[in-house]
């Protein structure tokens, strides 16, 4: 059997713990080291990793730096959730943003934003 978890950057590590506890209801599990946090949701953990602007994210011949303004990634997170307006308030409250949204017959969704540029979607369950 596997299990998922999510590794996420972010430039600092209590202002990133602080945002996915309030905003998103993360709970956590430990600290892992000085730079890193475990947290989890009811199904997956997420791994926060503090990792400096203009580090190189992984080594090849790519001069790729981290940064952290906004930025598209085909791989992001969806949060369930039942008040999609409640958690997008928490989230921008939280120094997150809120990026617009969509509704049908299927329900509803909101595109969203960490402190450090990482999208996500809130979708009502």
């Amino acid at each position: 059997m596997i299990k998922i978890s999510v590794s996420i950057d972010v430039s600092d590590l209590k202002q990133g713990e602080a945002f996915y506890v309030e905003a998103l209801g993360c709970e956590k599990v430990r600290d892992q080291g000085a730079d890193m946090v475990v947290l989890s949701t009811a199904n997956c953990d997420i791994y926060l990793q503090e990792k400096q602007a203009g580090t190189q994210p992984f080594e090849s011949g790519e001069k790729a730096k981290r940064d952290y303004k906004r930025h598209w990634t085909p791989v992001h997170l969806d949060f369930l959730a039942e008040n999609i307006d409640e958690i997008v308030n928490k989230v921008v409250q939280s120094g997150g943003s809120h990026e617009g949204g969509d509704s049908g017959d299927w329900g509803s969704i909101a595109y969203c934003a960490d402190p450090f540029g990482n999208g996500f979607c809130v979708i009502n369950e």
